[in-house]
């Protein structure tokens, strides 16, 4: 799967320290596709990077392509819970709260605004990112092994 931000800097900061190598932001993946999932691309005339591409974007809970898409993003995080990503740490519950919050800060995307509100809510937005990422990282997690 190629990167679609061939334009962006491979050497762009982080925003967070941690956001580096297996986290890093800006990623190139190299790996075989299932043979049986490129046969249903291929059936369905979508191609393998839409499919993975709108998996995360519908995961994430972001402003991004939101209209109509909120029974897939439910299952999407059923999906999520049910392989038990994060229960190491988190309890579903909480892991349901994490999406939740999620959500709603996707939500307020001021839609119809002019420029200067949009660079605004950007702003805001990414520091509140920060604020909920903290918030959730520095919450006593359980320490199970995986």
């Amino acid at each position: 799967m190629k990167n679609q931000k061939n334009n962006i800097s491979q050497k762009t900061k982080p925003i967070l320290e941690w956001q580096i190598g297996k986290f890093g932001r800006y990623a190139d993946f190299k790996f075989v596709l299932p043979y049986q999932f490129l046969l249903i691309c291929r059936l369905m005339d979508v191609t393998p990077e839409t499919v993975v591409s709108d998996f995360m974007d519908n995961l994430s809970c972001g402003s991004w392509k939101r209209q109509g898409r909120d029974e897939a993003k439910e299952k999407l995080i059923a999906y999520f819970i049910e392989h038990k990503y994060g229960q190491h740490h988190y309890s579903s519950q909480d892991i349901q709260q994490i999406f939740k919050e999620l959500d709603a800060i996707g939500l307020l995307f001021p839609k119809d605004a002019k420029d200067k509100m949009l660079d605004l809510h950007s702003k805001w937005r990414e520091k509140y990112y920060h604020y909920w990422f903290k918030k959730w990282f520095k919450k006593p997690r359980k320490l199970m092994q995986k």
